[in-house]
């Protein structure tokens, strides 16, 4: 169970002030729901985004690979997780494809 409540109708999210951008929770995501971001004001220049929350399945790869325990995801009973679906499949392999990046619209 979870230590921390997750905000309503959030199946993932990140604390910034704990990131420091390595892209290890944008790797392992197997449904492309992050994606790094241009941040010119962080260290690194760039940072996490949960770019399709309503894609994640609720793995907690993400939240168990993260050095920095800054990224969190709801528990089972507080939200109702995507199944993976091909699209989700595709949409992470183009975002690590793309250096962790968010992909264009």
């Amino acid at each position: 169970m979870s230590l921390v409540k997750a905000p309503q109708d959030t199946p993932v999210w990140v604390n910034i002030s704990r990131c420091k951008a390595c892209d290890v929770c944008v790797s392992m995501c197997p449904a492309g729901v992050l994606a790094m971001v241009a941040a010119p004001s962080s260290t690194l220049g760039s940072m996490i985004e949960v770019v399709e929350p309503d894609a994640c399945i609720g793995c907690r790869d993400c939240e168990l690979h993260c050095p920095d325990f800054a990224i969190y995801v709801a528990d089972r009973k507080e939200y109702k997780f995507s199944k993976l679906t091909d699209q989700a499949k595709e949409r992470a392999e183009a975002v690590k494809n793309n250096k962790f990046r968010k992909l264009s619209a």
